[in-house]
């Protein structure tokens, strides 16, 4: 193993051409990580695991790494020059009034505010034209901020409140019931409770999900029976009536239910990995009723959106990858009665409902459209958007006339806008006063030609003007995976980056869902390798191009997104000078035996399944893949060691092999947040110390030893 690294300055020259002086030669020493004998066996083959113990998140001997393992991360950063320069240019750009859309609940209009660099948003409200009040403070909830609000549901007459907390930013959840009127807690809280929100019934009660708990660990060990219970106000939570999920013929790893929006039904969704569901509905006026079952496969994703009445329409992707609603009785609602209310088109659909109309949003090369339909299914107008970006919050209260929303891009911040539904037109409701000129950049989407001759787009930021002389700092973010779509949208964080003369670049890779569960489909299992060659491709891109070179690129990516970064990485160690994997899926051969783990086999598939996607897993597994004596990129690994989705084992695996066999002067670090999960819930001020890090290290290993002027 090796005991040290030699740091060499590779600066030669500042964004501006200027030379800088060389710094002095720094050793940093890696932590010491002892190896294990353990192996495992798959198909006759056999696979060492010398980090094994590292799984282990109650151990005193993990915990004594992790904390090695920030001292030398920690000890590197405070070094960098300009770390603390950009901390304070986040922190100022951070600094301004955030508000959320409207809504509202029984008397009370309510919205979300963050007067700037608070940890959490706070909920205020107010009646009419009276004066707003505090509703609910999440700052107050812990004394460090981490722990938040996950979730706020109301009873349909708005005199009730439940809301969930996060503490520690994991994915187990509690439940506080309140008066919303006086803000008093009604009963005692309800606890672990995951992968759920709370749907009301009237004022009875309401429903909501969750597993046992675990035996061991209930940050790492498996959960892979949800269930769906009924909590009846003032009662115990161990008298809740278990509705679905209880029995062999019942198990699946996610189930959710919902109440409609008139109280008359219930519908009950249930899944064994996070593509296809199984759909069911519930008839609450009547007494007894039967679970009626509505799709009994996981072939498609398929939710109802809305009734009238026992007309029911669904959102579903079934004969349709693009998705379509279709309208049925509820009396029967089998498939071979569906009626298509909205067909297939192109492009993909998400739709919402508000004011007594349907909103048909698109996503035309990632670029929303969104229409506007009666209840008839007739087109009643194209809502002409403010600009070329995302538009989303498009819905509300069948009775609500107005409702509010959001439109923004990669150089727009987020701003809010007052619809009318019944003559489409808008007002603007917010508009962010931050010291960002958005008129100084500009974004352009490209499509590039994949490995396989596949095209695929990409949207590059940067200032105007820019210069292509291959010299450009450039973060190239990608996901590629479990149907998600990466859309236009604003972050402070990265306007920071291209205030610097950055490049920020987002390819639309197959896996995600651009394109429908085609494109999805064309990046599962199997198929995963396309992925990694669409990331590949978009790099090259940049290159052959002039946006920048080898020298100047950073990947980055999140969850599974990190998983892409290290499969990058590891296999085109060549193409870019720093890694940042975050929160990643590393371990492919045991990434389903942590947490739900197991419910990212329809994207993955398991190393159990069969000899061949084994050997497919093993041949892409960023922890599998490192090799010794290669010369790898410089590396900041990113994670949480409270991340109960992607377990931090993953991170340390992934980091500790990297120090073994790391040839060369890259650093091989690994910054590990503490009291700290996935993403969700993160405080402010830990995000803004975050990003200063990974922005400082990656500016840094590009050879850079001051930042150009920050605007003040």
């Amino acid at each position: 193993m090796k005991k040290y690294l030699v740091l060499f300055s590779l600066a030669s020259a500042t964004l501006a051409g200027q030379a800088l002086p060389k710094t002095e030669t720094t050793i940093v020493k890696y932590p010491k990580t002892h190896k294990s004998e353990t192996v495992d066996t798959y198909f006759g083959t056999s696979v060492a695991d010398p980090y094994r113990w590292l799984e282990d998140d109650m151990s005193d001997e993990t915990g004594a790494w992790v904390k090695a393992q920030n001292k030398v991360t920690f000890n590197y950063l405070k070094k960098i020059p300009f770390r603390e320069a950009l901390k304070q240019r986040l922190e100022k750009l951070w600094n301004y009034e955030k508000i959320g859309s409207p809504f509202k609940e029984g008397n009370y209009t309510y919205f979300y505010k963050n007067d700037g660099l608070q940890n959490q948003y706070v909920i205020y409200r107010k009646k009419g034209d009276g004066k707003e009040e505090t509703f609910l403070d999440p700052n107050t909830f812990s004394e460090d901020g981490t722990t938040s609000l996950a979730g706020l549901s109301f009873t349909k007459d708005g005199s009730l409140a439940a809301y969930l907390i996060s503490e520690g930013g994991s994915d187990w959840r509690k439940a506080i019931v309140i008066n919303a009127d006086s803000k008093q807690i009604v009963e005692d809280t309800l606890t672990d409770i995951k992968f759920s929100g709370i749907s009301w019934k009237g004022n009875e009660g309401f429903y909501y999900s969750s597993y046992d708990k675990p035996e061991g660990s209930e940050l790492s060990a498996k959960t892979d029976q949800h269930k769906v219970y009924y909590h009846k106000l003032g009662t115990s939570q161990k008298e809740d009536q278990l509705v679905y999920g209880g029995v062999e013929s019942e198990k699946h790893r996610y189930i959710g239910a919902s109440v409609s929006e008139d109280q008359r039904y219930l519908q009950i969704s249930a899944a064994v990995s996070t593509s296809g569901n199984k759909l069911f509905i519930k008839d609450l006026s009547m007494e007894n009723s039967p679970l009626v079952p509505i799709v009994e496969d996981t072939d498609s994703d398929n939710y109802i959106i809305e009734n009238e009445g026992s007309k029911l329409y669904i959102v579903t992707n079934r004969n349709a990858p693009n998705k379509r609603i279709v309208t049925v009785n509820a009396d029967n609602p089998r498939e071979k009665n569906w009626v298509d209310f909205i067909p297939e088109t192109e492009n993909v659909l998400t739709v919402g409902t508000g004011g007594g109309y349907f909103f048909a949003e698109y996503m035309v090369d990632a670029i929303s459209k969104v229409l506007q339909y009666d209840y008839e299914g007739n087109l009643v107008r194209e809502v002409k958007l403010p600009g070329v970006g995302t538009a989303s919050g498009f819905g509300g209260k069948k009775e609500n006339k107005d409702f509010y929303f959001s439109f923004t891009n990669y150089t727009i911040p987020g701003s809010s806008y007052k619809y009318n539904v019944e003559t489409g037109e808008y007002t603007p409701y917010w508009t962010p006063n931050i010291d960002f000129n958005s008129e100084e950049y500009e974004s352009n989407q490209v499509f590039y030609t994949s490995k396989d001759g596949t095209k695929v787009p990409m949207i590059i930021t940067h200032k105007k003007g820019l210069k292509l002389n291959g010299k450009n700092p450039t973060i190239l973010y990608g996901y590629g995976g479990f149907n998600i779509s990466l859309t236009p949208a604003f972050s402070i964080a990265n306007s920071v980056w291209l205030e610097q003369g950055g490049i920020y670049a987002v390819p639309n890779l197959r896996g995600g869902g651009e394109y429908g569960k085609k494109w999805h489909d064309a990046g599962t299992k199997m198929k995963k390798q396309n992925v990694f060659d669409d990331f590949i491709a978009a790099g090259e891109y940049l290159i052959a191009n002039n946006y920048t070179s080898s020298d100047y690129l950073a990947i980055r990516g999140g969850s599974n997104g990190g998983l892409l970064v290290g499969a990058t990485m590891t296999q085109r160690p060549d193409l870019m000078k720093v890694a940042l994997p975050a929160v990643g899926v590393l371990d492919m051969l045991r990434y389903h035996t942590f947490t739900a783990g197991a419910g990212w086999a329809y994207d993955y598939g398991t190393s159990e399944d069969s000899k061949e996607m084994f050997e497919y897993l093993k041949g892409y597994s960023p922890v599998h893949t490192i090799k010794e004596g290669v010369a790898y990129p410089a590396t900041l690994v990113t994670t949480g060691d409270h991340d109960d989705r992607v377990v931090p084992a993953h991170s340390f695996k992934f980091a500790a092999e990297l120090q073994d066999k790391q040839s060369g002067t890259n650093p091989t670090l690994i910054r590990i947040e503490t009291n700290a999960g996935h993403g969700a819930g993160t405080p402010v001020s830990k995000t803004i110390e975050q990003y200063a890090d990974i922005f400082a290290f990656t500016l840094y290993n590009m050879g850079f030893e001051e930042l150009p002027s920050l605007e003040n």
